[in-house]
Formats: structure tokens, C-alpha cells, sequence
């Protein structure tokens, strides 16, 4: 079915999701974004529905004046975040449905395109590197081929108003962050996300934190670690998911913080 682009009713850093046909949203990229990022995410996303992943599927793709645009089905339901914050679940609940999720890809083989940890920071340093500086990039590639590289799936961007809970249950959208990577990384992300990120911008700061508290504790439960055992295995990871947040060029009343902190981690790794 064509669709014709309706109202907005959401944005992100590099898309607009406008209303299209009846049950239907277009995913609209901005002017200005290669084509090869919206690309991905759509190989990405058809990928992962059809291996059973909680994603949405990729109905059909349009360009519409010069703009790439991923259709999907409009997926009825708040986010998690919005569903916490109503108190339709608790902090605990929360982060136990971030858990389930991660471990539900963590678990799924990755794509054969999918992008390495590197590649994909590689990549993003080239599109948005003018946001860190060139020390920081040269620092957290050298960090990343020290680790032990990861056969894993990882969304990439894994938080709370990425799962839309619907009645089917929770589905996890926003894919252009796949990547290969250990489940350490995706778990470093929620960390950096929920507990340093969230709380600056929040008006209850002890939310979120709460939330990543208990998306951690149920990880290590279901990977049948213990939590030590977790927080020991993110912490390298930490600078990335930092990097990976600062990138994208839109919270930079945080930047110089998150800079500091990557900077204090990398010459700890010297």
C-alpha cells in the first residue's frame, strides 16, 4: 500500500517518523545523512525480524524528495520509559524487560553484514568525528583492537524509549547501531545511558539509575554471572559507549564530562 507522508510524531537525531498509511509510520532520514547509515538500519531491521528478534518489520523503503524512508507498522503502545515514569511497572520491572530484551539478541546470530565494534566506530568517527577530539577517536580505536573482539549481537542503543510496549509485547526499535560486539559493550551502553546520561536531563535522577541497577542485576542473573563478575566485564567498554553517546553532537552540556571520563579511562589503559 502507498502511503503519502502525514503528520509527525517523532524525531531523533537523524530521522523524523511521520504518520503514512492506516497501521503505518515512514521512518524519514534527514537531509544531510548518507545514505549509507539509513541503509543499514533497513538491512539491519528486515535481518533481525526475520530471525526472530522483537523488531519491527520493514514494510517497504521510499525516497521522497531526496530523503531515504523505512516503512513500518505504527506500533501501538507508550515506551518503557513513558511506562515507568506513569507507574504502569516499577523501576525493577523495567530494567528486568531491558535485561530480557538484551539477552533475546544477545543470544540471535548477527547478520552476515553486520558491522564489527571497530568498523562501526571506524565509521562513525569518519561521519561525526568533528564532536571528539582526534586524540579520543585514535585512543578508543587502539582500546577497542586491545579487547577481545566479540562474535555477538548488539543493538547498540539499547534504552528505554527505544521499547515500545505494545500488546503483543515489548519491541525493540531503532537499528542503525547493530553491531558485533561482546554483550559487555550493549551492557556499558544502558549503563553510560541510565545512570550518567538520563540523570542530568531527567527531574528525578534516582530513576534511571534505579532502572540500569536492575537491568544489570537481572542480566547477570539470566548470563548466570554475578554482578561483579558484569561490572568487571563492562568497564572497558565504558569509554566506548561514552564516545558513542557524545557522537551524535546533541547533548553538549554533557560533553566535557563525558570527554573527561573517557580521557581518565584511557590512560588508565596505558
Amino acid at each position: 500500500m502507498r502511503g503519502s507522508l502525514g503528520e509527525q510524531i517523532g524525531e531523533g537525531a537523524f530521522a523524523d517518523v511521520h504518520a503514512w498509511a492506516p497501521g503505518q509510520v515512514v521512518k524519514l532520514f534527514k537531509a544531510g545523512v548518507p545514505r549509507r547509515v539509513s541503509w543499514y538500519e533497513a538491512r539491519m531491521t528486515r535481518a533481525l525480524f526475520a530471525a526472530g528478534v522483537p523488531a519491527p518489520e520493514v514494510l517497504d523503503e521510499v525516497t521522497l524528495e531526496g530523503r531515504f524512508g523505512i516503512v513500518l507498522p505504527r506500533l501501538d503502545g507508550p515506551t518503557l520509559l513513558q511506562h515507568y515514569r506513569s507507574g504502569a511497572v516499577t523501576f525493577e520491572q523495567a530494567g528486568t524487560i531491558l535485561a530480557t530484551l538484551a539477552m533475546s539478541v544477545h543470544k540471535t546470530p548477527p547478520p552476515p553484514d553486520v558491522f564489527s565494534l571497530r568498523d562501526y566506530m571506524h565509521g562513525s568517527l569518519q561521519l561525526l568525528g568533528s564532536n571528539v577530539p582526534k586524540h579520543i577517536g585514535t585512543g578508543i580505536l587502539a582500546l577497542i583492537e586491545r579487547l577481545r573482539p566479540g562474535d555477538g549481537l548488539c543493538h547498540g542503543d539499547l534504552h528505554p524509549d527505544n521499547v515500545i510496549m505494545t500488546a503483543e509485547g515489548p519491541k525493540l526499535i531503532d537499528w542503525p547501531g547493530t553491531v558485533r560486539a561482546p554483550a559487555a559493550f550493549e551492557l556499558a551502553y544502558i549503563h553510560v545511558a541510565l545512570s550518567e546520561v538520563a540523570p542530568e536531563i531527567v527531574d528525578n535522577p534516582a530513576r534511571p539509575r534505579a532502572v540500569n541497577a536492575a537491568a544489570q542485576s537481572e542480566y547477570a542473573r539470566l548470563a548466570g554471572m554475578s554482578p561483579a563478575a558484569l561490572a568487571a566485564a563492562i568497564e572497558p567498554y565504558l569509554p566506548i559507549a561514552r564516545v558513542l553517546v557524545i557522537l551524535p553532537g546533541h547533548l553538549p552540556a554533557l560533553r566535557e564530562r563525558l570527554i573527561q571520563r573517557v580521557e581518565v579511562a584511557l590512560s588508565s589503559e596505558n
